[in-house]
């Protein structure tokens, strides 16, 4: 990823509010509590009602099998803090979008109350799956994060006829162009071994798949990886605010991700917050208040990217909006396979405090 003089200053700014932060404290003779040391950042993004005892969003679980009792207000994000202080384990809700996303990673990672130096990260959430990969309830661990907001667009009317889309990437001329710009955040990479370790520790974790599921899956009737139980799998995750759905669009996704990451990604999941997310990280890495190699993302299949054959995307779209054929069977399946690492980690601290888990690692 390149580090433009704009990412410069914004780090630049960070290590200087942290230094007033500290000079006021002096001024005033107050002592500086020590922060906590965090082991484990969970990172989801939506609660849909209270925190505990109703339908669950992306954080509930969490909070509750990791009793993450202790609350700290967080006035500069959208949901407080919950943290277990005795495990290390602490979990944000950021909201739903890249701005809340990136805003409340860069607030979490500037707040003096935490020392997240040795944290791990994971973003774990439900996604949008592409029906010709995965099925709904399925685990998919990304390498690479693509931004599908970061483009020009010219409306399909009006775009020349050897055109397939009118989406195409800043400083290039056309869609797809081989000259293709350097990229500012429209392709990051995570670590590779970091993820690939996680995927061979939670590849045969048993998922959710309630007969609920067969019902959705079953109409998949020209999609394989559609109709199979759910599964974990390594595939690259595509962040854009905005919502979309269809067939076309679906394609629009496969080949924008090949395309910034040089058909080395595979685009399997979609939502709307990651690579805010993760540049967010990276910037708190160039500041020296978090280490964007130990991040994870891992996105659960709750809706299909697609509507299966013979369904129109707005009929579609409008019936996965009463309610996701798989967003129980997701969520639960984002804390199965994201606890395993998270027990994995934090057991072994020892270990891995100060390194990094690699494959070699997993007997």
């Amino acid at each position: 990823m390149r580090f433009n003089a704009r990412h410069a200053l914004v780090v630049a700014a960070l290590v200087l509010l942290g230094g007033c932060a500290q000079h006021s404290m002096m001024q005033t003779g107050q002592q500086e509590p020590e922060p906590i040391p965090i082991k484990f950042v969970v990172v989801t993004m939506f609660e849909i009602g209270d925190d505990e005892g109703d339908q669950p969003g992306e954080f509930q679980l969490w909070k509750e099998r990791q009793e993450l009792d202790t609350r700290y207000p967080f006035p500069q994000g959208h949901h407080d803090i919950y943290v277990n202080e005795e495990t290390g384990v602490l979990s944000i809700v950021t909201g739903i979008g890249t701005a809340y996303s990136s805003s409340a990673v860069m607030a979490l990672g500037m707040d003096p109350r935490f020392d997240l130096s040795n944290a791990y990260w994971l973003i774990a959430g439900i996604a949008g799956i592409d029906p010709e990969d995965a099925s709904l309830g399925s685990a998919a661990w990304a390498e690479y994060v693509v931004d599908g907001d970061l483009a020009h667009h010219i409306d399909a009317r009006e775009i020349p006829d050897d055109w397939e889309t009118g989406y195409f990437p800043r400083d290039a001329k056309k869609p797809y162009d081989p000259n293709k710009p350097d990229p500012s955040f429209e392709v990051q990479q995570l670590n590779p071994e970091l993820t690939d370790w996680a995927y061979e520790l939670t590849k045969d974790t048993e998922l959710p798949n309630p007969e609920a599921l067969e019902e959705t899956r079953s109409l998949y009737t020209e999609h394989p990886n559609a109709r199979k139980a759910p599964f974990v799998l390594k595939g690259d995750h595509l962040a854009a605010m905005t919502f979309w759905h269809g067939e076309i669009m679906n394609d629009w996704a496969n080949r924008w991700v090949d395309y910034w990451t040089d058909g080395e990604g595979q685009f399997v999941t979609s939502a709307m917050e990651d690579s805010g997310s993760y540049l967010s990280l990276k910037l708190l890495d160039e500041a020296g208040l978090a280490d964007s190699d130990r991040v994870m993302v891992l996105r659960t299949g709750s809706n299909y990217t697609m509507p299966p054959p013979g369904v129109g995307a707005a009929e579609n779209l409008v019936a996965e909006s009463e309610g996701y054929a798989g967003l129980d069977a997701a969520l639960e399946s984002a804390y199965r396979v994201g606890e395993t690492v998270l027990d994995e980690i934090t057991t072994n601290w020892d270990v891995y405090r100060e390194r990094l888990p690699t494959p070699g690692d997993i007997d």
